[in-house]
């Protein structure tokens, strides 16, 4: 990625969504631009106009820690964002360059295969999946993509609308995530490929892509519509996976305990054990296809658990 480009965009889109009202500045005149103009920011950053102007241009390397606090202060930056700003002015505080065909250590595989309860996966820079235990696969269908990626599950998945109820929200997580990853590491193999495929193929990735929002995966909730057992309610917490070659994050899904969500993650967890492999089905980052009759018995156990949820038992 060009360094003084993201920068100059990223500061302009931030300067775009804060009003002069928002900051306490009169409205004077006709306005050309969105939100506050260079020279507002400026006087409330307490710099030069000039200065600013250059910064936007990526013209002014050794700006102060001073600085660039009032320059995020101005614009209402969270930390993830402010972390973000001192990046694209300081690239060396960026992530190791990426290796090619990076993989988790046996060690972490070992424990997603022990976390037999949870579903709980691995994503690299790229978020592309790059571990699973067999309860995420049976939630996600991760295993019926070659190269399973989380950004191609939403954006170019004809399923992913209906696997993801609360889809628009799904996506602006989704790029604000791939933003921040890209941001740490741009180096990784595959990024360029990966960012002008989505932009190619989906206008909503490259409306948001466009937008600079930036995210660091930590923790949240999402909703599921399983083509299997149906509507899924999960928290998720993420952890950074230390020691790798490359910036990893673990990723669980963690239900909450007796609810029909748990009882449907259960079922899924049983078919799996004792079949020894997810039941298929159209996940976001399968191939399409009919529902296999052997998924048949998960289908009648989850009406089970539905019956009795509705009988109050």
């Amino acid at each position: 990625m060009d360094v003084s480009n993201e920068l100059g965009e990223f500061l302009r889109t931030r300067r775009a969504r804060i009003t002069p009202e928002d900051v306490g500045l009169p409205r004077i005149g006709r306005r050309r631009v969105a939100g506050l103009r260079r020279d507002e920011l400026a006087r409330l950053a307490g710099v030069s106009v000039e200065y600013y102007t250059r910064l936007e241009q990526g013209r002014s390397p050794n700006v102060s820690e001073h600085v660039l606090d009032a320059i995020g202060n101005a614009l209402s930056l969270n930390e993830t964002e402010q972390e973000h700003l001192r990046i694209l002015v300081r690239p060396t505080r960026r992530a190791r360059p990426s290796p090619r065909g990076a993989k988790v250590r046996p060690t972490v595989q070992l424990m997603l295969d022990q976390m037999d309860r949870l579903p709980a996966f691995v994503f690299g820079p790229t978020l592309d999946v790059l571990a699973w235990n067999r309860l995420s696969d049976a939630v996600s269908g991760f295993s019926a993509d070659e190269r399973p990626n989380l950004c191609r599950a939403v954006f170019l998945d004809p399923a992913a609308r209906d696997f993801y109820p609360q889809w628009a929200c799904a996506a602006e997580d989704t790029v604000a995530v791939l933003r921040w990853m890209a941001t740490r590491n741009p180096d990784a193999p595959g990024l360029a490929t990966l960012i002008g495929e989505l932009s190619l193929g989906s206008q909503a990735f490259r409306e948001l892509w466009a937008r600079h929002d930036v995210r660091e995966k930590t923790a949240g909730t999402k909703r599921m519509n399983h083509p299997i057992v149906g509507e899924l309610d999960v928290a998720y917490e993420s952890f950074p996976v230390p020691g790798q070659a490359v910036d990893m994050v673990l990723v669980t899904y963690v239900p909450e305990p007796g609810s029909p969500t748990a009882e449907k993650l259960a079922v899924l967890a049983s078919w799996a054990a004792s079949e020894g492999s997810a039941p298929e089905h159209e996940g976001p980052v399968a191939e399409r296809g009919a529902v296999p009759r052997s998924a048949d018995r998960v289908e009648d156990r989850v009406r089970d658990v539905e019956e009795g949820a509705a009988d109050g038992g």
